[in-house]
């Protein structure tokens, strides 16, 4: 799953994110979604995410859904 859509992304989901630093390399940064920062229903750069070390990107792709 790809991460332009809001209601796809749960706080404890495993992702990649791409940080701003790393939009021209493309480099991404796996982490634990900590807080969902975009408000729209969906982004086409991806929905914006804080993971749980402090780091803010967008997410490319779910790796891992939230456990129950």
């Amino acid at each position: 799953m790809d991460g332009t859509i809001r209601s796809d992304i749960k706080p404890g989901m495993l992702v990649n994110i791409i940080l701003k630093k790393d939009q021209r390399s493309g480099a991404l940064t796996e982490g634990i979604v900590k807080d969902i920062l975009t408000s729209a229903p969906r982004h086409h750069h991806g929905i914006k995410v804080r993971l749980e070390d402090g780091q803010i990107g967008r997410v490319q792709e779910i790796i891992e859904t939230a456990p129950e």
